[in-house]
């Protein structure tokens, strides 16, 4: 049994029926219970005419296609930046290896950093040009990524950080010993 105690679990007091009042009068065409049932109602509204359409692709047919924001194109770029940036540090730290055995003053190694990188994005815009013309206008393809353009500067950068190495002596003396040890 419910508490008591509680205001919400009281029990409900049951009213008995009043003389003289009852149901009111219904209007005219109206009694009360009795629903139509099963008789189809009119519609209020024509239907539009069906029109079929010729598939175009996207859009309207004859209309160049939508120019995306600049926020998507930038997306666009940074998809497969992970390779440009493994690629890279790589590279930096072949430099950084090269320059500090070298000795000296490091502004003509510093130089050829500087160099270094600005060729590797001259690489990266170049492919995305080359994409850009093979397979946005001659093939009709859409690109959605950059990941070739970012592969082909990371297969640069890490050429480059192993030219670095190659010219680093103790390097490659310790790669000979290696080899020669492992054989």
């Amino acid at each position: 049994m419910a508490d008591q105690t509680q205001p919400w679990a009281e029990r409900t007091v049951e009213v008995l029926p009043q003389a003289g009042v009852g149901v009111p009068p219904q209007r005219d065409g109206f009694r009360r219970g009795v629903a139509p049932v099963g008789q189809p109602r009119s519609s209020r509204t024509e239907p539009f005419p069906v029109v079929e359409q010729e598939p175009t692709g996207t859009g309207w047919p004859g209309e160049p296609a939508p120019r995306q924001p600049l926020s998507w194109r930038l997306a666009q770029l940074r998809r497969g930046g992970e390779w440009s940036a493994a690629a890279g540090l790589f590279a930096f730290v072949c430099w950084g290896i090269w320059a500090l055995s070298g000795g000296g003053n490091l502004s003509g190694p510093l130089l050829v950093l500087v160099l270094s990188m600005l060729v590797a994005v001259g690489l990266f815009a170049l492919a995305r040009t080359v994409g850009r013309l093979v397979l946005e206008r001659q093939l009709g393809r859409v690109r959605r990524s950059a990941r070739g353009a970012h592969l082909a500067a990371a297969v640069f950068l890490v050429g480059l950080g192993v030219a670095w190495l190659q010219q680093t002596e103790w390097v490659v003396s310790a790669w000979n010993w290696i080899t020669s040890h492992v054989s």
